[in-house]
């Protein structure tokens, strides 16, 4: 499991755009490096991002039925631990499902609780 970092505002007013940070630990190793033996690294990235929007409060537990609000495809050329950042229009409360997939089954699963007053 790796360790992430969001940051979404707690609460938000109705139609207020607000900005959405999230990061996630990963070394993301292009396959074009050498090791200390001088042996090929395997390539190690992350691959897609996408982040959905479920209203309700028990929304989290399927992203497929949520609104895709920002998605991303990452190459090579990503540094380590890739950091995002993207604004999204609070309409309603709900759960911000966000999901990391790359090399080696690498797949990480993020929920975040966002309240509209």
């Amino acid at each position: 499991m790796a360790r992430t970092l969001i940051t979404v505002p707690e609460t938000a007013k109705a139609g207020e755009i607000i900005e959405i940070k999230a990061l996630v630990q990963h070394p993301m190793e292009t396959g074009y490096r050498r090791s200390s033996d001088g042996d090929m690294l395997p390539r190690d990235l992350i691959r897609t991002f996408t982040c959905h929007f479920v209203v309700g409060p028990t929304a989290a537990s399927a992203a497929e039925a949520g609104e895709l609000v920002f998605a991303a495809t990452f190459h090579a050329a990503v540094a380590a631990n890739p950091y995002l950042s993207f604004n999204f229009r609070a309409t309603a409360s709900g759960t911000l499902v966000m999901v990391w997939n790359g090399d080696k089954g690498f797949a990480q699963r993020e929920t975040v609780n966002l309240r509209v007053s």
